[in-house]
C-alpha cells in the first residue's frame, strides 16, 4: 500500500543496549534546552564530563533491567498497534538522543513521497525541554533535507478523555481486584528544575491541570483512594528542583500502602522501570511501606493507540507552516 500520509511519534529516545548509553548521556546533556549554555563548544564539553561522572551508573542501572531501555520497543509495538486498528497512514517514531534519529525519518519518509506528515509527541505534557526539543529537532532536519510536506503537530493531550482513560486503565491493572481504599496514589512526573518554570515552562501547571482531571474520573468509576498527590522524581545536582520530591515523600508511609503512576511518560523507560520499579521498591522496603507498587505506562495498549487515532483527527493536531 503507497502511504500519502504518516504518523511520527516524537520522544526522547532510550540506549539499545550499554554501548549506546554513552551516546544517550552525550546527546542529553548537549542539548541546549536541557542545559541551557549559550556556546555550544561550552555546552559540549560539560556535556562530556556529566557523561563521564554519570556514564558507569547508567551502564549499570540499565544493565538491571535487561542492557537496554524498554522504550524503543514499546514505540515500535505502538506503531504495530496503530497499523492493526488504521492502515491508512504509515507509522513510525523518531528519537531525540538514540537512533532512529529525526533525520535519518525524514529521509525516509522522503523517499516514500510522503505528503502529509502528523508529529505526535509521546509527552502528554508540553515542555520545552521535551516536546519543544524534538519538534525543532524534526523541523531542522525537514529544513536541512529541503522537504516541504504539509505538517501538523499534537503538542500536548493530557485533557484528553480518551487518553485520561487509558491511565484509569492502567491504574486498575495494577490494583488487581485490591481495595482502593487502601491506597494512596501518587503520580510522579519527571522533574525540572524550578528555574525553567519560572521562566515560562508550562509543565508543572499541565500536571497539576491532568491530576485534576483524572479526580472526578476516578471516583465516576467507582475508584476512591485514600489520597492523591503529586511528586516528583529524577532530581539531579544541587540546583532548586519542583518538589515534593518522590524520594523524600515515601517517608511518610510508614505502614502504608502506595500506587505510583508515572504520569508524565506514555512509554515505560528507564525512570519507571528502574528508579521507580527497582530504586524506589527497595527503600519503600527499607522504609516500612506495607505495600508499593508502580503502575505500567500506556505503551502500545490498545485504549492508547485509539487515544492517538482519536487525537490526530481532532483540533489538537495544528496545522504548521514551514518557511521556505
Amino acid at each position: 500500500m503507497q502511504h500519502k500520509k504518516a504518523v511520527v511519534l516524537l520522544n526522547m529516545g532510550g540506549p539499545n543496549n550499554l554501548l549506546e548509553v554513552k551516546t544517550f548521556l552525550q546527546n542529553m546533556f548537549n542539548d541546549p534546552y536541557i542545559l541551557s549554555i549559550k556556546s555550544s563548544f561550552f555546552r559540549s564539553l560539560l556535556a562530556s564530563f556529566i557523561t563521564h561522572k554519570r556514564l558507569e551508573e547508567a551502564q549499570s542501572n540499565y544493565q538491571a533491567i535487561g542492557g537496554k531501555s524498554p522504550l524503543v520497543e514499546h514505540t515500535f509495538a505502538l506503531c504495530e498497534t496503530l497499523r492493526q486498528l488504521n492502515s491508512s497512514y504509515f507509522y513510525t517514531y523518531a528519537m531525540r538522543y538514540t537512533p532512529p534519529f529525526a533525520k535519518d525519518v525524514v529521509k525516509e519518509l522522503k523517499a516514500k513521497a510522503i505528503e502529509e506528515i502528523i508529529l505526535f509527541s509521546l509527552y502528554p505534557h508540553f515542555s520545552y525541554t521535551t516536546t519543544q526539543s524534538s519538534y525543532d529537532d524534526f523541523i531542522k532536519a525537514l529544513k536541512e533535507l529541503d522537504y516541504h510536506p504539509k505538517l501538523c503537530f499534537v503538542r500536548n493531550y493530557y485533557s484528553d478523555k480518551m487518553y485520561n482513560q487509558a491511565v484509569i486503565n492502567r491504574i486498575c491493572q495494577a490494583l488487581g481486584g485490591d481495595d482502593c481504599r487502601e491506597f494512596h496514589l501518587i503520580f510522579s512526573a519527571h522533574s525540572l528544575p524550578q528555574r525553567n518554570i519560572d521562566k515560562g515552562d508550562p509543565y508543572q501547571k499541565e500536571i497539576i491541570a491532568n491530576v485534576e482531571t483524572l479526580k472526578p474520573m476516578l471516583e465516576e468509576v467507582g475508584l476512591y483512594f485514600k489520597s492523591i498527590k503529586i511528586a516528583y522524581q529524577s532530581k539531579i545536582g544541587p540546583i532548586k528542583w519542583l518538589e515534593p520530591n518522590l524520594q523524600d515523600m515515601l517517608k511518610n508511609y510508614k505502614d502504608e500502602k502506595l500506587l505510583i503512576y508515572p504520569i508524565a511518560f506514555s512509554i515505560d523507560n528507564s525512570e519507571t522501570d528502574f528508579e521507580l520499579s527497582i530504586q524506589y521498591k527497595k527503600e519503600s522496603q527499607t522504609l516500612g511501606i506495607k505495600d508499593y507498587r508502580v503502575a505500567k505506562c500506556l505503551n502500545s495498549g490498545e485504549d492508547f493507540a485509539k487515544s492517538i487515532l482519536g487525537l490526530i483527527h481532532s483540533e489538537v493536531c495544528q496545522s504548521v507552516e514551514l518557511a521556505r
